[in-house]
Formats: C-alpha cells, structure tokens, sequence
C-alpha cells in the first residue's frame, strides 16, 4: 500500500490532523482505523468548509455516506471502477446532486468527462470504493439485520423471524472474498472485519443505529479464518486472511514465527500449513524490503522453496543454492516466476540436483521475451551437453538481458562447450561473464571458444576456465584472442589448467600487444616455476599493463620468482592491489624482497597473501619494518599457516599499534600461536581497535585463557570486529563463557563466529544459543 500515492496522502493527511490539532487518540494500527479517521476528517471537513458548521457539531450527513456505500458496493461487485448516470440513479442519487458530491467531496468521489463527453464518475482510489463499500454493507448488517452478502439471509421474513448471528456474517463474507478469481474483494474483506472491532466503530458513532461488538463473536470469525488458512495452505489467498486476522488484532500465528526466526530455530521446526503461510506472510510484509532472498537462511531443502515460492516472486535476486532443488522444485519455480518474468534479476540455483531436465524447465523461462535475467548460475547441477543445448536454444531467442551465466563444475565438455560458442558469435548475445571451471573442457573446448568470441569479442569481461585441461596449447588459443584489441577481457581466470613457463610465454606476448583492459589474472596451482614468473615480470613492468590483481598460488615459486616480480613492480607499482603467492616456497629470504617492495611509497598493494610459504619470525620483522614505512594502503594479510610462532605474532602486534595501519583484514590460522601470542595481539588492538573487520586465528593453542584476554578486546566498544574464526583452538564451556560474555557488553558489531572443533560441550552451546536470543546482538553467523 505504500508505493499507492493515494494511500500515502490520506496517512499524510490524518497524521498531520491528528498531531496538530487537540486529536490526542492513539496513531491509527490498522488499516480500517486509517480510512475510518479518514471518512470522519472529510465529512468535518465538508461541513465546515461548506455548511459553516463547527468542527465540534455531528459530521455526518448519513443518506450521502449510505447512497455513495451503495454505489461503491453495487459496482464493486460488478467490477466497475467508472459508473455512469443510470448507475447513480439505481442508487437514489440525483443526478443535479452528483456535481454536489464531486464539488463538495472531492477527495472521495470525482465526476469527468467522457470520450463522448458524456459524463462519467468514479471515486479517487479503489480503495476508498472498498472501504465505502464495507462500510455500506456492515450498516445494512448492523442496523437493518440484513445480510447482503447472502441472498437467502437477506429476505423480509428472514429478518423478521431471526436475528442473523455475526459469526454467520463474517463467514459468508470469507467464503465470499474466497470465491472470487479476480480478488476483488479482498480489501472490502480486510476492511468489512475490522469494522468489527468496538475500537473502530465508535468512529461512525451516528451512522450505527448501535455499537456491540461481542468477544465470542470475535473469537469465533478468527477461529473460522484460521481454519481456512489450514485448509488454502498454498493458495495466495491465505497472505490477505492473515492481513484480515490483522484488522481484527489477533497476531499469534505471526508472533509464533516471529520467535522460531529470531531464535534461529525455524530451520529445524516440521511447520504446519499453516505456520507455512504465516512465515510467507511475515516475510511479505515485513518492514525491510526484501530484495534479496536466500534461501538458506530459512530452509535448505525443496520443501521450503514451495512453501516461499509468493516470497521469491516478489525479489529481484533468488539465492537458492543447495537446497536439494530438483527439476520438480524448478518447475513450481518456473511456473511462479512467469507470473512476473520481468522482476527477477539474478537467479542462484549452484549445487542442486537439477540435472539436465531441470535445466530444460528453467530454458522455458529464459526464451520468454519478458524475461529480464541478468545474472544466471548453475554451478555444480549435474548439466551435461543436453542441458546446455536447451539453454543455448533459450538464450538465442532472448539473448540480449543476461550477462552473467555460470556453468562451472558441471559435464558439459567440449561438446557442450561448442554449442555455448554458438550462442557466444551471436551479435545479439551481451554476455560479460562467462564460469566454466571444473567442467572437463580442453583445448578443442578452448578453441570453439575464442573462434567464436573473436566474432563477437567486445562485451565478455570475465572469463573462468579454472581447473580444466587446456594446457598450453589451450592456452595459446586463447592468448590469439587476447591480442585482438576488440578484445575487452578483464578478469581471466586459468587456476589448475596444467599451464608450465610456455603457456605464460604465450599469455604474456598476447598481453603485450594489448596490455591495458585485463585487471586480473589467476594462474594459481599451474606449473610457471620462477621461469614462468620471470616471463609475466616482463609484462608486469610494462606502464602499459592495468593488472590490479595477480594469483600465483601454488606454483613452485621460490626466492628467485619473487625477486622478478620484485624488480618487475618497482618499475611499475602503482596499479597492482592484490598479490597471492600461498603455497610456494619463498620463505623468509623471497619475504625479506617482498618487504622491499612493500616500503616502496608508490606501491598500493591492498591485499597480500602468503600462506603456507614457511615464513617465520625472521619474515615477519621484514613485512613489519616495511609497512611501518608505507603503512596505510594495506587492508588484508594473510600469514596462515607459517611458522611465525608468539615471536611473529608480538613483531606483528607492535605494527598493529601504529595508527596509520589500515588492516582490516588478519589471518593467523595455524601459526603455532599461544596464549602469549593471543595477549600480543589484544594489547595491540586495543592501542588501535577500530580497523580491523575480520580476525582468523583458527587451529593455534590460545585454550580457554587467550580466548579470556581475546574476549576482554572484544568488550571495547571502540572494538569493529564483524568476523572472528576460532576453529579448532581447544576452547571448552569456559571460553564460551568468556565469550558471551563480551559480546553482551559490546553486542552489535560480530556478525560471525566461527567456533568448529572445539569442545563447548551442551553448556557451552546452552550460553550461546541463549546469546543468540538477544535482540542486540548481530550474529548473522554462528559455526
């Protein structure tokens, strides 16, 4: 109702009566208690505008309220937003008067001129005809014991002889708003219940011959509504009876899964029906506008998403990776997103059971032309060959909206390859990235590829073939197409492609020839050596080459590769952000050339990763003297899994200090790192706490006491620390307790928290799964 201009003027307007004038009632709830304060402003309104009545006398001229009710009520049945003469006069209004009630009432019922100028009415907003409407047939119920939702309940004799209860009301007007196919009478629904309540009907004191408003009544309309729900579990109409059970107060459905989501328990609970629909409704309608949906954090499995499917119709972005969706799941979702094609914008379905049949399903999606998908993922759904072919099929009839399509970790091969090169050639086709990794593709794969995108080179910009067989000679198809300038490749993925120093020589004169679009480069876990990296050095020191990030993991590199790269960057230093050499050998002496570079005031290097690269103390004081020089571009470093021990880790500590470090990023994951350690670095971050975001300190022996000095950091409230991984570090209950603890005086920064292979036991979760409840804390994630 919000994004409704109309529905926004008439919450405007009371507002602005009610909190400037004498008005001390308490702010409308619902939406009935809205519209009737509305109905009473206009009427006081209208009376002294143009009777010159107070604001003090009775506001209600009933036969005007009655004869527009019945003209709202008669062609909301019929479906009619614009009435004309005759339907006026079959409700008693004058059409001489009919300007009176355009000119006098203006906010509620306008009168306009035809194409034939003839002269047409209708009321401001449909939903000022709904609540007129209600308001008619509730008056006709209460005053006259006529029920004009039912015929048979509505004859003289009827009403004579018996006084229909309210519950049978209330009733036909459920079943009523339920047969209908159109909806049409939903709000009239909502509007018609809540009119039941005592608290809104002293708003229409001098319309009602009486008020009474009985509470077995009232149980019995929510008992019946509730049943309904039960029966309708997955039918939409099931989302306006819980905004009915809204008008008339009653919440407990919804404040039942209210407290499974804020516990982190709705995962785990078997939900009934009808708690299905209620969860659906909370998600709808609640305050933050849920434009990105994920699954996983509701449920992981099919169920769920046929139980959320009127939620995921709504979003622009479907995260429902894992969740066990097969083609059966992709159907529903299909069949629900046709409804609306043109919403959705990003759809994740990586790591389900689809298989190719399911891709076939979700092809059916993609070739319609109202189909906006930018953004399409499949990685790791069984897809060989077939699947492919349908997707290509698909895409070859809408193929200009998606940009983003990953494949990676399926079987589709070079054959399956060849016919996503066909869709590739296509002019039409605006394709920017494009995930194959892990999908059996070799070098014929690679040169179905480049023959196709040199056809069409312009739009693709990134491009992941990580962990296939293409070799060098792949490799040499592909450096044919990164020499072409039409070529606008930036990100280029090749890690576990089996490429040795002949395949970078390939890469690098291609790259030569046009250096300047490709941002990124990942060539980890190949076999480059340092004959390999001398080669890319010779690329890297070109001032034409725009490389902001380069991944080397894993390739054999030693001290002598690093002094290449060294020198290399010294000439051109400025543009690189991110530099990966985990898993190489270039120990402390390959560290000690690093920290040359790292000194160097030119250099902007954000990110540096040395994992396993047997560093030690003696590392650690050359990193450390380097960026007390140049201190302020780095933000994550990454020293897992190397032997600095509680030596490295106080050096390391003493730079923390230094105010103009900007690390927000510190991984120590299995660095021998004690208790001793764990105190060097707390006093550190307490000299400069407010940087760092994310803290790994995984499988080292801090034990219950340096998790103790960890958490009495965390207390700080100066302290931004959102990601904390304390895997596999002997805490038990105790630390747990330390933990908690902390976090309750200094609750809303951590989102995660990442406690695996300890040893809580029961208590220890028991003190965590009761700090969870807390409405303050962040915690998003908890391991």
């Amino acid at each position: 109702m919000c994004h409704i201009p109309v529905f926004c003027w008439i919450v405007a307007t009371i507002l602005e009566h009610m909190l400037t004038t004498d008005d001390k009632g308490e702010l409308p709830k619902t939406l009935t208690d809205m519209y009737s304060h509305f109905l009473v402003f206009q009427s006081t309104h209208r009376n002294v505008k143009y009777d010159g009545k107070k604001e003090t006398d009775p506001h209600w001229i009933k036969e005007n309220i009655l004869t527009l009710g019945k003209l709202a009520f008669n062609q909301l049945q019929k479906g009619n937003l614009i009435f004309y003469e005759e339907d006026l006069k079959e409700c008693g209004i004058d059409i001489n008067e009919a300007s009176v009630y355009s000119g006098v009432c203006t906010q509620i019922f306008k009168e306009e001129c035809g194409l034939n100028q003839d002269k047409v009415f209708c009321f401001v907003h449909l939903s000022i005809q709904e609540f007129l409407a209600a308001v008619y047939v509730f008056l006709t119920f209460k005053n006259s014991n006529k029920n004009l939702l039912d015929e048979q309940q509505s004859t003289f004799i009827t009403r004579l002889l018996w006084t229909i209860p309210e519950i049978d009301f209330h009733r036909t007007a459920v079943d009523k708003s339920f047969q209908s196919k159109t909806g049409h009478l939903d709000l009239f629904l909502r509007f018609l219940l809540g009119l039941s309540l005592e608290s809104n009907q002293n708003h229409l004191r001098g319309l009602l011959t009486k008020t009474r408003s009985s509470s077995q009544s009232h149980k019995e309309t929510v008992k019946y509504i509730k049943e309904k729900i039960r029966e309708n579990p997955s039918s939409e109409k099931c989302i306006n009876l819980f905004h009915c059970l809204n008008e008339l107060n009653d919440h407990s459905l919804v404040e039942e899964i209210q407290r499974y989501l804020s516990s982190g328990r709705l995962s785990r609970e078997e939900l009934s029906p009808a708690q299905w629909s209620a969860l659906v409704f909370v998600l709808l309608t609640s305050e933050e506008e849920i434009d990105v949906f994920d699954l996983k954090k509701y449920f992981t499995s099919e169920k769920g998403l046929l139980g959320l499917l009127p939620v995921i119709q709504t979003c622009r972005t479907a995260l429902l990776s894992g969740c066990r969706i097969t083609e059966k799941g992709c159907a529903s979702l299909v069949s629900a997103l046709k409804s609306n094609p043109s919403h959705l914008k990003e759809l994740d379905l990586s790591n389900n059971q689809t298989e190719d049949s399911g891709v076939i399903v979700i092809s059916a999606l993609m070739e319609d032309p109202q189909c906006r998908l930018e953004t399409l993922r499949l990685s790791g759904c069984r897809i060989t060959e077939e699947g492919c072919a349908s997707l290509v099929s698909a895409l070859k009839s809408n193929p200009s909206h998606l940009k983003e399509l990953d494949l990676s970790n399926n079987q589709p091969e070079d054959s399956g390859v060849k016919k996503l090169s066909a869709l590739m050639e296509d002019p039409q086709c605006r394709l920017e990235t494009l995930r194959l990794s892990g999908c059996g593709i070799t070098k014929k794969g690679c040169a179905s590829l480049v023959s196709a995108l040199k056809s069409n080179p312009s739009h693709l910009k990134e491009l992941d073939l990580s962990n296939n067989q293409p070799e060098d000679l792949g490799v040499k198809k592909l450096s044919a197409l990164m020499e072409d300038p039409q070529c606008r490749l930036e990100t280029l993925r090749l890690s576990g492609c089996g490429i040795t120093e002949e395949g970078c020589a390939s890469l690098v004169s291609a790259l030569k020839s046009n250096p300047s679009h490709l941002k990124e480069l990942d060539l980890s876990n190949n076999q480059p050596e340092d004959s390999g990296v001398k080669k890319l050095s010779a690329l890297m020191e070109d001032p034409q080459c725009r490389l902001e990030t380069l991944r080397l993991s894993g390739c054999g590199i030693t001290e002598e590769g690093c002094a290449s790269l060294v020198s290399a960057l010294k000439s051109n230093p400025s543009h690189l952000k991110e530099l990966d050499l985990s898993n190489n050998q270039p120990e402390d002496s390959g560290v000690k050339k690093l920290s040359a570079l790292m000194e160097d005031p030119q250099c902007r290097l954000e990110t540096l990763r040395l994992s396993g690269c047997l560093v030690t103390k003696e590392g650690c004081s050359s990193l450390v003297s380097a960026l007390k020089s140049n201190p302020s571009h780095l933000k994550e470093l990454d020293l897992s899994y190397n032997h600095p021990g509680d030596l490295g880790v106080r050096l390391l500590s003493a730079g923390l200090e230094d105010p103009h470090w900007r690390l927000e990023k510190l991984k120590f994951s299995g660095c021998l790192v004690t208790e001793e350690g764990f105190a060097s670095l707390v006093s550190a971050l307490k000299s400069n706490p407010s940087h760092l975001k994310e803290l790994d300190l995984s499988y080292n022996h801090p034990g219950d006491s340096g998790v103790r000095l960890l958490s009495a950091g965390l207390e700080d409230p100066h302290w931004r620390l959102e990601k904390l991984k304390l895997s596999g570090c002997l805490v038990t209950e105790e630390g747990c307790a330390s933990l908690v603890s902390a976090l309750k005086s200094n609750p809303s920064h951590l989102k995660e928290l990442d406690l695996s292979y300890n040893h809580p036991g029961d208590s220890g979760v028991r003190l965590l799964s009761a700090g969870l409840e807390d409405p303050h804390w962040r915690l998003e994630k908890l391991k």
